[in-house]
């Protein structure tokens, strides 16, 4: 299906992938029902072949929006700034995306600086008389203040309900100003997933700043990631060719020359989906549609796909060869190390299903995963980057496998029901409550610390650190108590509350 990019607006995940955020099962079962001409779920779901069931809970905790990921996006990009067109209570994220973006400079090697991001902090009078003029008064601030390359503007629920005009607004302004100025339409309600947020900006990104008349670079690569540790450069420099990371920490420029590279890669096809696909469809940019390059087939398969598209194969069997021999004594002492134990993955989507990959060659048990949604498909629609058939097919079933977008009351029974040594996770709101059941966490702030060939020994060195501790944590978990009610402590399924007869309701009844 082609991408849109004449509107403004991205369409969501749900309507262009069929996304879902609720499910329980087993992996090869999700596999089976998602698209990739594998069909529907055949029951309820009708016509379209791409609509999975999906359990619909009597309310949620707590999740991330749109916005905060275009705020994490866009806000990150260096001579750029963002305004948050929106209430003052949306800006909340402002502290700790500011804390990652200058950890993430100071990963690379860049002068650490704080992010630019303005909020128009919308009041009560702007919900009725509209908010246009805060928002041209901050562009104008904006642009005085820093002189940037680019403005990007978030819009937010609150300017989505009284339908300020964004739009106007910015094309009034990159008149004046004389540099692209992006409205993201990413208002959290029209979404039911965050990822949605991703797509915006890179959307935007594609409409305004990409350049429109590119000159061909042969050897340079886009690499789509967030603030994860320069490890691209090193590996693809053994094929000739050089890296354009983007979307965080990039500046303006490098955007601009997204459309002259040689491909367009990235660490976890959630995030680079909507860019990668784009790139190829406007720019002929071909995006490397092969598995995500985790584990040895993975990586494998990875590389030399990237070396056919960039006549460089016989520099990559070299490569090839050559890391899998440099790995092997270490990785036969860390499966020897590790044997015996289990593991559990929660993270994003397509991010899991590699890590449950690299948790298999170092041997570790894997019989539960919490992945926060699912995509049936990615944007090229090619079955070569189904990454959840790769890892069901190479490397074996995930006999518990949940889709839950990180439902703090679940985790608890979904953790009791595989009892594993340790989890892996990546947004650490969740691990406090694993360290108070005993279970230890490796909180993967660096993202691209499990890639590749050496991300295989990473990881299994990280688990043997994170074991390390456990005794910490059960000690933890022996003087401390959990936040609920014995009731739903003894609940062995985590999406009771969604069947048919809600018990939480009949025993309110039997006690009222």
């Amino acid at each position: 299906m082609k991408i849109n990019f004449k509107t403004p607006v991205v369409e969501s995940r749900e309507q262009r992938l069929g996304t879902i955020i609720s499910w329980d099962g087993k992996a090869s079962d999700l596999s089976k029902e998602s698209a990739y001409a594998r069909g529907s779920c055949e029951t309820t779901c009708g016509e379209k072949s791409r609509k999975l069931c999906e359990i619909e809970g009597p309310f949620t905790q707590g999740s991330v929006c749109s916005e905060q990921m275009v705020e994490c996006q866009a806000g990150h990009i260096r001579n750029a700034v963002l305004i948050q067109h929106s209430p003052i209570g949306c800006g909340a994220g402002q502290v700790i995306y500011n804390s990652i973006y200058r950890n993430g400079l100071a990963g690379r090697n860049l002068p650490v600086e704080n992010q630019h991001v303005i909020c128009t902090n919308l009041l009560e009078e702007d919900m009725v008389y509209g908010g246009v003029a805060k928002l041209e008064q901050s562009i104008r601030d904006a642009w005085e203040r820093y002189h940037p390359k680019a403005i990007f503007i978030a819009t937010s629920c609150a300017t989505g309900i009284i339908g300020d005009d964004v739009d106007g607004t910015a094309s009034q302004m990159e008149t004046e100003l004389k540099i692209p100025v992006i409205p993201l339409h990413c208002e959290g309600f029209k979404s039911k997933h965050w990822s949605t947020g991703f797509d915006a900006t890179q959307h935007g990104i594609i409409r305004q700043v990409v350049r429109k008349n590119p000159k061909k670079q042969e050897d340079l690569v886009n690499v789509i990631n967030l603030w994860g540790s320069d490890i691209f450069t090193p590996m693809l420099a053994e094929l000739g060719l050089r890296v354009n990371y983007v979307v965080d920490l990039a500046t303006v420029e490098d955007l601009e020359q997204l459309s002259e590279a040689a491909a367009t890669v990235g660490f976890c096809y959630t995030l680079s989906s909507y860019m990668a696909a784009g790139l190829e469809q406007e720019f002929g940019v071909p995006e490397i549609k092969a598995p995500q390059p985790y584990g040895f087939a993975g990586t494998d398969a990875w590389f030399r796909e990237l070396a056919r598209v960039t006549h460089r194969e016989e520099k990559a069997e070299a490569y090839i060869a050559k890391e899998h021999a440099r790995i092997a004594p270490r990785l036969t002492e860390l499966r020897t190390l590790l044997k015996g134990k289990k593991g559990y993955v929660a993270t994003g989507s397509a991010y899991a299903h590699g890590l449950i990959t690299v948790l298999r060659e170092l041997g570790v048990e894997v019989n539960g995963s919490l992945v926060f949604h699912h995509d049936p498909i990615y944007d090229s629609q090619d079955p070569r980057q189904d990454s959840l058939a790769h890892v069901v097919d190479n490397y074996g079933d995930v006999s518990h496998f949940t889709v839950s977008n990180r439902q703090q009351h679940q985790f608890y029974s979904l953790l009791k029901r595989v009892n594993p040594d340790f989890i892996l996770i990546r947004h650490n709101g969740l691990a406090p409550l694993a360290s108070r059941m005993g279970i230890p966490a490796a909180p993967l702030g660096d993202e691209h610390h499990s890639l590749g060939y050496q991300g295989i020994i990473n990881l299994g060195e990280s688990i043997l650190d994170i074991l390390a501790h456990k005794k910490f944590h059960q000690d933890l978990a022996s003087h401390t108590k959990l936040p609920y009610k014995q009731w739903w402590l003894d609940q062995e399924d985590p999406f009771i509350l969604a069947k048919e007869e809600n018990p939480l309701y009949t025993e309110g009844k039997k006690h009222a």
